[in-house]
């Protein structure tokens, strides 16, 4: 079982962080995969390819077929953008659960898909935030998780990790290296304990499915800042589709068109997926709701026999 790590050549953001990881000690040269090289440290994998990091599709079954080796998870290395441009350090999930054939994939993926989030999503978090404030990034660089959004296309339970907002930032060395670091210390390169191993958690543990809110899901956070919270899909109001009933909205048993049912269970099910022998708890974001909405979201979330989860259940 091998851990996959992501780089794109095209990506200032990418590369930086590749590079000071491989500046540290135990890489040497691994098999390339159609032209795509690779480094080898202990039982991680590095690959650094030249083309859009969000839609290089199934690396983990292309490197499994040409080296034999299972992949366990895959952490992606990459750029961050936002309208506010602020220096941001993110963690993410990935995932269009809620987009349907004949939709558009500006930024990847494939229509009712969300890759298994990563586990260590939550621990690496507070990790990238302990890092940060040792190197002095904050409060400079806002240290955030983001909601599940965009590609490619994988099976194996998949992060980004990300330098924002502008190419300014992006280029930043000390960025770079923190990014590194978090990926040194939290894989265990460093010959310490790795950071959000699950299969050494993985008994009475519940995990965090977020529901609802912004881009960079604050209430959830609040409660992943904790120490010991596990965190699965994030799944914020633009990936939740409710079309508007109109004056019916306060009848009872109310039938709510869009994807949304489509988003939750998606995120549901490779949440699950991802977190073997954990119970996964919804968390909504009742706030970022109007009352028919969380309505029927709690009404379905009842029918699909899936728990929800006050912020005292995660810690």
């Amino acid at each position: 079982m091998v851990t996959l790590i992501v780089a794109t050549t095209i990506d200032p953001a990418s590369i930086g962080p590749a590079s000071a990881l491989l500046a540290m000690p135990g890489w040497h040269p691994g098999p390339p995969i159609q032209d795509v090289p690779s480094f080898v440290n202990r039982d991680v994998r590095l690959l650094k390819h030249d083309s859009s990091i969000v839609r290089e599709d199934h690396l983990d079954t292309r490197w499994e077929e040409t080296t034999g080796e299972t992949v366990d998870e895959i952490i992606f290395l990459s750029k961050h953008t936002a309208a506010s441009k602020r220096p941001a350090l993110t963690v993410h999930p990935i995932g269009v659960p809620h987009l349907t054939e004949g939709d558009q994939l500006p930024v990847g993926g494939k229509p009712a898909w969300a890759a298994p989030p990563n586990p260590r999503i939550g621990p690496w978090f507070r990790l990238l935030k302990t890092i940060a404030d040792s190197q002095n990034l904050t409060p400079e660089f806002e240290v955030t998780l983001e909601a599940t959004h965009h590609g490619p296309v994988t099976n194996a339970p998949t992060m980004f990790v990300e330098i924002g907002s502008t190419e300014e930032y992006w280029k930043r060395q000390d960025a770079a290296q923190a990014i590194a670091l978090l990926v040194w210390e939290g894989l265990g390169l460093g010959g310490g304990d790795a950071v959000g191993d699950w299969s050494r958690n993985c008994f009475q543990q519940k995990i965090l499915l977020g529901i609802g809110g912004g881009h960079y899901v604050p209430r959830h956070m609040d409660i992943v800042r904790k120490d010991g919270v596990w965190v699965g899909h994030l799944i914020a109001g633009y990936s939740l589709p409710m079309e508007d009933p109109g004056p019916s909205k306060a009848q009872a048993n109310l039938k709510v068109g869009g994807t949304w049912k489509q988003a939750i269970r998606v995120a549901f099910d490779t949440t699950r997926a991802a977190f073997p022998l954990g119970e996964v708890l919804a968390h909504l974001d009742n706030k970022s709701f109007k009352g028919w909405q969380r309505n029927a979201i709690v009404g379905f979330l009842a029918e699909q026999n899936i728990k929800v989860g006050k912020p005292s259940d995660f810690c």
